[in-house]
This record gives structure tokens, C-alpha cells and sequence, in this order.
């Protein structure tokens, strides 16, 4: 035989083993003393046995009543948490959030606040952070390996994924500290270099097949100035590109925030106006996105406008 018992029978059995009274418990649960006790029987029929003595003061609990008693007492408080933790959950307030962001962004100061303030307002969200190229995170979005991303955009990247942008940041030239244009005073500097005077500089880059909006970048800036750069050894993580600048096999173009580092043997220096750019955005899936990813991206969107 299968039992079928449902919650608020439950509910209004609690009720009356903790009273020990039809009447009373009735009141305590709102509803009328008749329709408690039809509840009741129906309860006790569903289980095959007796749960309560009629007596002339009220109702006592049987031994299998005792059982059933101690059996069933967490439930509704139980209940009572899957449900708050559902709501939550659909709130995007609990829960792992994997996000995803490319070596530059995790050096943008933006990216550590958005953290932060992320941490602050879901204080119970479990955040897993993954590092890696631009391409393999468009992947892992779309693959659903990963919840949202932080990365550097590019035409190419598919369309079936939301990117909101939040900041365009100016390319730096990164040089060697012993090239005349980082050897040259400060005072000389101040409006800026002018990237056609590294035109017969080689340049470092990430290829094209894992940093696409990086490298596409400092191909444009240097097009946009009148010249097709001359591409030195590639690098593919921005340390190696920095480590290459500095052991001088050439130049590279690359986001005005790492210009923050102290690198040893490498010089940074700003770019001319019109300065370029290369943006920054937060992706997410658009169909059906996790509640997570969307209070993620909302939380980088105030951050950014701030």
C-alpha cells in the first residue's frame, strides 16, 4: 500500500500532539475544530493506525502517535528552508558562480572592486575564478563550463552570448627601458608618444587565435597611424609579452592599467590623441543566463559607472 501524506496533514497533526487539543490547536492553526478532526482521521486512515486517544480533556498521543511524532516533527521547518532556499536560489543569492576573466582584466583595478562588491551584497555565493584566454572562455561560456566572464571583446566572439560593456581602456606602448622614447624627460613626454615612431619596431603580441581583441587592437592603432607592424616573436599571456619587451626583442601595445606594474626593464609610456582603446565587458549567456551571472553583471555595470 502507498502512503501518500501531505504536508499540512503533518502540520495540523504537530499541532494537535503539541496542544493535546482538538479545540486549541484548531484556533492555533485558524481553521475550524470539525474540519481539524475530519483531517485527523483522514491522517490516521492514510497510515493504517490510530495516532490520538479521544479523551474527555482533550487528545493523547498513542505509541504509534509518539513514533510518528518524533518521525515527522522537522518536516515542516525543513519544508519550510528548501523553500526559502528555492526563492534564494531563484534570486541568484546562493549557490557557485564561475566566472571567468583573461589575464589583463584580472590586472584592471575594476575587476578586484567588482569582486569585492559582489562578496559584499551575496555574501553566501561561492565564487570559483578561472583565468584563462579570451577564446577558451567564450568557449567555456558557450559549453556552459563557466557562468559569466570578464574579457576583452572582439567581433568574432559568438552571438549567442550578452556582452555589456563596461569600460574602454587606452593601450599603452610597453618598451624597453633602454628605448630613446623611454629614456627621453618626463617634460617631453607629457602630450604623449607618437606610435608612428615605432614603425620599425618589432612588435609583441598575443596571436590572434587566443588574445583576437588584443592583438586585432594594436593592429588598428598602428594601421589607424599609417603603418603595418612588423610582428616580433608571439607571446601568449601578458607576461611573456612583458618579458619579452624587456629582454628587447621589441615593442608592444597594451591596456593603460599595466602600466601599474613595476617591471623591471620595461618602461610604459601613453600614446598620442586620439589615444586607442580596446574594451572590457562582462558575457553571459542569453538564453537563460543563471540568476548568479545576472546579479554579477549588474553589480559590474554600477561598479564601472561609478
Amino acid at each position: 500500500m502507498s502512503i501518500a501524506v501531505e504536508l499540512r496533514h503533518i502540520r495540523y497533526f504537530i499541532a494537535v500532539a503539541e496542544e493535546r487539543n482538538f479545540t486549541r490547536a484548531a484556533a492555533r492553526l485558524g481553521i475550524g475544530q470539525p474540519p481539524l478532526s475530519a483531517q485527523i482521521k483522514d491522517l490516521e486512515a492514510e497510515i493504517g493506525t490510530q495516532l490520538f486517544h479521544r479523551v474527555a480533556h482533550g487528545a493523547e498521543l498513542t505509541e504509534a502517535g509518539e513514533a510518528f511524532l518524533a518521525a515527522v516533527k522537522p518536516l515542516p521547518e525543513e519544508a519550510a528552508a528548501a523553500i526559502r532556499a528555492a526563492r534564494r536560489a531563484a534570486r541568484g543569492e546562493i549557490g557557485q558562480l564561475s566566472v571567468g576573466l583573461t589575464g589583463t582584466a584580472a590586472l584592471n583595478p575594476l575587476f578586484p572592486a567588482v569582486i569585492r562588491s559582489f562578496r559584499r551584497s551575496y555574501p553566501d555565493v561561492e565564487l570559483r575564478i578561472v583565468e584563462a584566454n579570451s577564446v577558451v572562455l567564450l568557449a567555456s561560456l558557450v559549453e556552459g563550463r563557466l557562468d559569466v566572464a570578464v574579457l576583452r571583446p572582439a567581433e568574432s566572439d559568438p552571438a549567442d552570448l550578452r556582452e555589456e560593456r563596461l569600460i574602454d581602456e587606452p593601450l599603452v606602448a610597453a618598451l624597453p627601458a633602454a628605448h630613446p622614447a623611454a629614456r627621453k624627460p618626463a617634460e617631453k613626454t607629457s602630450e604623449g608618444l607618437d606610435l608612428s615612431t615605432l614603425r620599425e619596431e618589432p612588435f609583441i603580441l598575443t596571436p590572434r587565435s587566443v588574445g583576437t581583441s588584443l592583438h586585432d587592437a594594436a593592429l588598428a592603432a598602428c594601421r589607424k597611424v599609417g603603418f603595418e607592424p612588423r610582428l616580433g616573436p608571439p607571446a601568449s599571456q601578458i607576461a611573456s609579452i612583458l618579458s619579452l619587451v624587456a629582454a628587447e626583442f621589441g615593442v608592444s601595445l597594451v591596456p593603460a592599467s599595466l602600466s601599474e606594474l613595476n617591471v623591471p626593464g620595461v618602461a610604459f609610456r601613453r600614446l598620442s590623441a586620439p589615444e586607442p582603446c580596446v574594451g572590457l565587458v562582462v558575457a553571459y549567456r542569453k538564453h537563460r543566463p543563471p540568476p548568479l551571472a545576472l546579479n554579477f553583471a549588474r553589480v559590474a555595470r554600477a561598479i564601472a559607472s561609478a
